[in-house]
């Protein structure tokens, strides 16, 4: 694609905009003026900036509706939703507009997908939860989502479930992890649910908070690949000669199922041992498990109190960080004594804010999103540790992934294909699929894979790849022929082009669908200096394109111009052939020359000058006549408009590629640009 690198940097220049002090001609990106708190947030957040001596900047409207789009629900406005946000002067716009995608229905889809790489939801290695169970499993976190399911009951659910994980959404959630002893339960536990990583907690402390899930029962039954998760106080489904309705096999008796296994269906490593009958919470309070409740219950009962010291901040810690790009307490699922929050008090206003409201987790995206904090500009004024921990600007995110390849398909109107590497059964995606919409976390496709998709394997933050792009990824971008294919073939983007308007109004729908902003002065300029510099004609095609002879009176109304426009090429004619005798020949000395022949060649211009002239316009009359000249058959008829037409069909393939060709060029440039691939 080397014929729109001379355009990239004079389309796009927002990645040299985001240097500290560049120069910006128009500023798109920015809001004029100081930011002004808006909320409890923004007291709290302002306060330390002031002490920093920073002075917070807020983003422009154009930055806020893409901003916005891709963090609630995962997706970029179309063209006639930025438009109409963009022309509207009301001053609860931004508001108005957050309350909207809260309540749409990409807004579960979108945290379904986050939650998903936090709750393991994967049908293959190294989670196994099979394709059935990774469908119900993501179905139930779905559907509490779009329900707005308040979180303890969330938690609660998946923490005291019992059943088929085939049947029982939440039941997966014991299935879903790859260490399935009381230790490795816990282990999960704590990172989901406290944002804690217990597994570098001293072992004595790590065993009292496992005594509460000793009694996770797990047995087979004949459906394939069904196992039930059960509450199992008295340790049936860890005795090897205990068998379970069912088969884990269809063939092989459970009992031999059972004695081959090595931990699959049971918790071999308490086999023969008592389940503990006093468990240790990880504030270091012990309590007596009463033999006739479920000990994941009376943990449950312990984690959703309102004065518990984890549930509560990790929970409204991680949504900071979904939203913000970094928690309060860095990493999200790095809470400990040794990694205190940046801004202790925002983080004891959030968590109040999520109890009083009844763990309406909509409440706090509400405050959040609503907050002068985080509607600031990404422009990074201060690189200092200090400013960014403290939040001084919007951070500069890459897309995930599947947002990245939902966001090309929507402006380009193409799809993908996304398969399972390990078809049990065989998996079928429609093609109107969105990658944030697969629930299987083993169906993929090369483009997830190269660009960091979570592979879903322990849970924590820090598994989907990074916020900038790598070599590989920059390559795929620049020189995929995938890429090349949606631009030139997408449906979508091609009826913007070949659109009949002025081109004005394509560049202003062109930059509507992918940056999500009207062009600036400099880039309209620009754009048509490249539609020009490349012979695309700057008419649309379908205005140009000429109407179909159809009839001897049409041939003859095309006459009658060719003989109007022979008149102005007359006049033209006459005014080139005539400049010759106003030229003073008669000043040129003739040649002094021996012989006759010689002589005849020096003789003066002026009667072969007149001579020539005399012949040109009797040859371009003859011309012309014989193209006023009617066919004088029918067959001559059918010729001429043979010839016509393919004539016409042939400027007007012309006019169609160079036109195409030049404006996928320039989409090209945008896909490719910084504003687009990253989130600001």
């Amino acid at each position: 694609m080397p014929r729109v690198f001379c355009i990239s940097a004079v389309i796009v220049g927002f990645s040299l905009s985001w240097a500290v002090g560049a120069p910006k001609r128009d500023n798109v990106f920015e809001r004029p003026g100081r930011a002004v708190p808006s909320n409890q947030i923004d007291e709290f957040v302002f306060s330390k900036l002031s002490a920093l001596g920073i002075e917070p900047v807020l983003c422009s409207d154009a930055v806020f509706v893409r901003r916005v789009y891709l963090d609630v629900i995962g997706t970029l406005p179309t063209a006639d939703e930025a438009r109409r946000f963009l022309r509207n002067r009301s001053p609860k716009r931004r508001a108005a507009l957050i309350d909207e995608l809260l309540e749409r229905p990409e807004f579960a889809v979108y945290w379904a997908m986050k939650w998903s790489d936090i709750l393991r939801i994967k049908a293959e290695f190294p989670i196994n939860l099979w394709p059935n169970g990774a469908q119900v499993y993501h179905r139930w976190v779905l559907d509490s989502l779009a329900q707005n399911k308040p979180y303890d009951q969330f938690a609660r659910e998946l923490l005291t479930s019992s059943g088929s994980n085939f049947r029982v959404g939440a039941v997966n959630f014991y299935r879903a992890m790859q260490n399935k002893t009381p230790e490795g339960i816990a282990i999960t536990v704590a990172l989901t649910f406290m944002g804690t990583r217990a597994d570098t907690w001293p072992k004595d402390k790590l065993q009292g908070m496992a005594a509460f899930f000793a009694q996770v029962g797990y047995k087979p039954t004949s459906e394939w690949k069904e196992e039930i998760v059960f509450w199992d106080p008295l340790g049936s489904s860890r005795l090897p000669d205990s068998i379970a309705p069912g088969t884990a096999v269809p063939g092989i008796s459970s009992l031999k199922a059972r004695k081959k296994a090595k931990g699959g269906f049971f918790n071999a490593g308490v086999i023969g041992s008592l389940p503990p009958t006093e468990g240790v919470f990880p504030d270091g309070t012990r309590i007596k498990l009463p033999p006739n409740r479920d000990p994941r219950e009376v943990f449950a009962d312990w984690l959703i109190r309102p004065e518990n010291p984890w549930f509560a901040k990790a929970i409204v810690n991680r949504i900071w960080s979904w939203l913000l790009g970094r928690g309060i307490i860095h990493e999200p699922d790095d809470i400990r004594e040794d990694n205190p929050p940046s801004n202790p008090e925002l983080l004891a206003y959030l968590e109040k804010e999520l109890v009083e409201h009844n763990w309406d987790l909509k409440h706090i995206y509400r405050l959040i999103l609503n907050s002068s904090t985080y509607q600031l500009s990404s422009v990074p004024r201060y690189e200092s540790s200090e400013a960014i921990a403290n939040f001084a600007s919007y951070p500069i995110r890459r897309l995930e992934a599947e947002v990245l390849i939902d966001a090309i398909n929507q402006i380009t109107g193409t799809h993908d294909l996304y398969t399972s590497a390990i078809p049990e059964p065989f998996t079928f995606i429609p093609k109107n699929k969105r990658a944030i919409s697969i629930a299987d976390g083993s169906i993929t496709s090369t483009f997830l894979a190269l660009f960091g998709r979570s592979p879903r394997a322990t849970g924590m933050e820090n598994e989907r790849g990074g916020n900038k792009l790598d070599a590989p990824q920059w390559l795929f971008m620049l020189n995929s022929r995938q890429i090349q294919s949606k631009l030139e073939k997408g449906p979508k983007l091609q009826k913007i082009i070949m659109a009949r308007r002025p081109p004005e109004d394509t560049i202003e729908d062109v930059y509507l669908t992918i940056l999500s902003r009207f062009p600036t002065k400099e880039e309209r300029q620009a754009v048509f200096e490249y539609l020009s510099a490349n012979r695309a004609i700057l008419t649309p095609v379908a205005q140009r394109t000429p109407s179909r002879l159809s009839s001897r009176r049409s041939l003859a109304r095309r006459q009658t111009a060719k003989e109007k426009s022979g008149e102005s090429m007359d006049s033209m004619d006459a005014a080139m052939m005539d400049k010759p005798e106003s030229e003073p020949a008669a000043k040129k000395k003739p040649t002094r020359t021996r012989g006759r022949r010689r002589s005849s060649r020096g003789r003066s211009s002026a009667a072969a000058l007149a001579a020539r002239r005399q012949a040109m316009l009797r040859a371009a009359e003859r011309q012309r006549s014989a193209a006023r000249r009617p066919p004088s058959s029918p067959r001559a008829l059918r010729e001429a408009m043979k010839k016509r037409r393919e004539a016409m069909k042939r400027l007007q393939k012309e006019i169609t590629t160079n036109w195409r060709n030049a404006w996928t060029d320039i989409a090209w440039s945008l896909i490719n640009s910084t504003e687009f691939l990253f989130r600001h």
